[in-house]
């Protein structure tokens, strides 16, 4: 039996692209348009993305495909909202500045929901159970 604590560091963008369900050109595309999406790339030139890349990336999927936002509008989004430095695990869901318990007009009210938090914990534990699948 494999032991759930063990992740894979990087993965290719085939991989991700059969994680997020996303094609690999929209991940290139993407990366063209979202300032925060650079994955680090191998000696051979090749994509490796972190497993907090991929949480971006369903992040960013959520913004577009789920709650409908524009490119631009998701833009305004994630301007104000960053990555979890330490551990790498999560999307951090608390703005940037000090006003964290006063929403913004920028801040959707779906982020500020418990619907919100319980989908972002199925998507936590839809990735782990295909982690062990792939590992």
């Amino acid at each position: 039996m494999k032991s759930v604590g063990i992740k894979k560091l990087y993965y290719s963008i085939s991989e991700v692209s059969k994680i997020t369900d996303l094609e690999q050109y929209v991940l290139r595309y993407w990366e063209s348009e979202f300032e925060q999406l650079k994955p680090a790339k191998n000696r051979a030139g090749n994509r490796i993305y972190t497993n907090k890349d991929i949480k971006f990336i369903l992040y960013i999927k959520q913004l577009l495909r789920e709650e409908r936002y524009t490119i631009e509008g998701a833009k305004q989004v994630l301007k104000s909202w960053t990555p979890e430095e330490e551990s790498g695990e999560q999307l951090s869901l608390l703005p940037t500045d000090s006003a964290v318990h006063q929403p913004s007009a920028a801040q959707p009210a779906l982020i500020q929901s418990e619907k919100f938090k319980n989908d972002m914990k199925e998507i936590k534990s839809f990735l782990e159970e295909l982690l062990q699948k792939l590992n």
